[in-house]
């Protein structure tokens, strides 16, 4: 199974286009938050991505909530928000917004660790979790020397083990990979990246 990831696109239209391009080889496309800006947007954020070619699961962002995102969804997307679905035979768990919250106001749409706790005690064996923040001490280091990741998130890729974990949100980490375990990490930024997954 080849995947296509990315995060925080911004309604940056040229990266769109780049994504849209890069979906036809693509099996499946995962799509983790932040397609707009301050929860503005989102209606062209989505027609930007309406011409990839493989279906998409996506989560929301802090930039955006989960009821804007099932809103605006296209048909050939799959809104995850704590919850799992079984896309292209491979089972996804999903969890958006900002976890922990974010200093950035009433804007931001994001939950505590504790919450996210409960989300993603939900999951089940899956093989690609999904999220908008980056686990604790993997890809979420802000250009302050700052670790923000979840512990929540780290908690349940230790426990969860899937083949895949993929993230955005701390856009200084935009690229990383690593593992926690036998899961692979990484920290996506909104240009095309690639993953194989086995069925």
């Amino acid at each position: 199974m080849k995947i296509l990831a990315f995060s925080d696109l911004h309604l940056v239209e040229e990266l769109a286009v780049d994504l849209v391009t890069a979906s036809v080889g693509a099996d499946l496309v995962i799509g983790a938050g932040d397609f707009c800006n301050t929860r503005q947007g989102l209606p062209r954020a989505m027609e930007m991505l309406a011409g990839i070619a493989a279906p998409m699961v996506v989560v929301p962002g802090n930039a955006e909530s989960a009821e804007e995102l099932h809103g605006c969804a296209l048909p050939f997307m799959t809104v995850l928000h704590g919850q799992a679905a079984e896309v292209e035979g491979l089972r996804i768990f999903g969890l958006g917004g900002g976890i922990p919250e974010t200093p950035f106001g009433d804007w931001s749409f994001d939950l505590s660790d504790r919450a996210a706790a409960r989300e993603l005690a939900k999951a089940g064996e899956i093989d690609i979790l999904v999220t908008h923040s980056p686990p604790k001490d993997a890809g979420d280091t802000t250009s302050a020397g700052l670790s923000i990741g979840s512990e929540s998130i780290l908690a349940a890729i230790q426990t969860l083990q899937p083949k895949l974990a993929v993230y955005g949100h701390v856009h200084d980490c935009w690229g990383y990979r690593g593992q926690i375990g036998a899961t692979q990490c990484a920290n996506l930024g909104p240009t095309p990246n690639w993953f194989e997954v086995s069925q």
